[in-house]
């Protein structure tokens, strides 16, 4: 832990201190995608406001949606409305957002080149106030969580103008064109550190890196677009604000995980769904702390299944700092009893 973090300015934060490897008797929890469809309160605000889109532009609506689910149920931390494809945006892809087909960014860069686009960096602009009303409306005993998504699930849309069943036109294109494909990395990476570092100087505590479609690559290609790329990040944000955590989530990265958590050396590690949680207790670094990983539909189910569920994962980390959350987005039709069974359970 930490040796000057109980005389920080986070310590009533349970969470924060768990990223600074202090374990908690009872584990913070929070969800991804907590503030989400599957509260009406967002739904209405949702359907007042159009879009998707606009609704994270609008800051004051989107630090109301970040806030919703911390009135609601009390989480330990608050994550930040927004999405991960802002990036793009503002490296002059446009960016819309078809009602049941999802995103959709042009050009699609696997047939334009980076460099024909105009970027575009005030369009985070919103990002950051919505960041600032969200840090003055939190209560002081909840930890603000930023985020951005990693480079190589960003790139992945970037270069097929969508989202793709296995990535094969990122894949690919890593492939035979590594320099135009290491290119886009880099301006990711690039903006990617200037885009977390503005939403920490706007207000959150810890950061968390999104790597929805790490599981895709092969181990050297994972070395490659996975680690490396976070490195860059890692090391350029802690440059900048050495004490803020940061939470590496690659989903799917499987028995990769432990290099993962070596050479990125990042804070703390979000667990699929998909990985003992047994197994990596056992693997990870000592005293990293980890975060995770119930399933989703173990949430939709309640009842008996979500206790026993959540009962092997809290029993799987007797000494490892832990965040209860789950091991990828709540889904839209988990019942808000079974998110209440879910925070007794915890916190009993």
């Amino acid at each position: 832990m930490d040796p000057a973090f109980k005389a920080g300015p986070q310590a009533d934060r349970k969470l924060y201190a768990v990223l600074k490897g202090q374990r908690q008797a009872i584990p913070p929890v929070w969800l991804m995608r907590q503030a989400g469809r599957y509260l009406p309160e967002y739904r209405a605000l949702r359907a007042d406001r159009g879009g998707f889109l606009e609704l994270v532009h609008d800051s004051a609506a989107a630090a109301t949606v970040t806030l919703q689910p911390i009135e609601r149920f009390g989480f330990d931390g608050a994550i930040l409305f927004s999405d991960i494809l802002v990036i793009p945006h503002a490296l002059g892809q446009d960016l819309r957002f078809e009602v049941g087909e999802g995103p959709r960014l042009a050009p699609p860069l696997v047939d334009h080149a980076l460099a024909a686009l105009d970027r575009v960096p005030e369009r985070l602009d919103p990002v950051y106030r919505t960041v600032a009303l969200v840090a003055a409306a939190l209560p002081p005993q909840t930890s603000f969580l930023g985020f951005a998504g990693s480079p190589w699930t960003v790139a992945t849309y970037m270069v097929a103008g969508q989202g793709s069943k296995d990535q094969a036109p990122a894949r690919r294109m890593a492939y035979s064109d590594p320099a135009a494909f290491g290119a886009i990395i880099d301006a990711i990476v690039t903006l990617t550190i200037d885009y977390l570092s503005g939403q920490i100087a706007a207000g959150v505590h810890a950061v968390q890196l999104f790597d929805s479609w790490a599981g895709s690559l092969s181990p050297a290609q994972f070395e490659r677009w996975v680690i490396a790329p976070t490195v860059r990040i890692v090391d350029g944000l802690r440059a900048r604000h050495p004490d803020v955590p940061i939470i590496g989530f690659p989903k799917g990265a499987g028995g990769k995980l432990p290099a993962y958590a070596r050479e990125t050396r990042v804070d703390a590690l979000g667990l699929d769904e998909t990985v003992d949680p047994v197994w990596a207790n056992a693997m990870l670094p000592a005293g990293l702390p980890v975060q995770g990983n119930l399933d989703p539909l173990a949430l939709i189910a309640g009842g008996e299944a979500l206790a026993s569920a959540t009962a092997r994962i809290l029993s799987a980390f007797p000494e490892r700092p832990h965040i209860f959350n789950l091991g990828h987005g709540i889904l839209p039709d988990t019942p808000i009893a079974h998110v209440e069974q879910l925070l007794a359970l915890v916190r009993r």
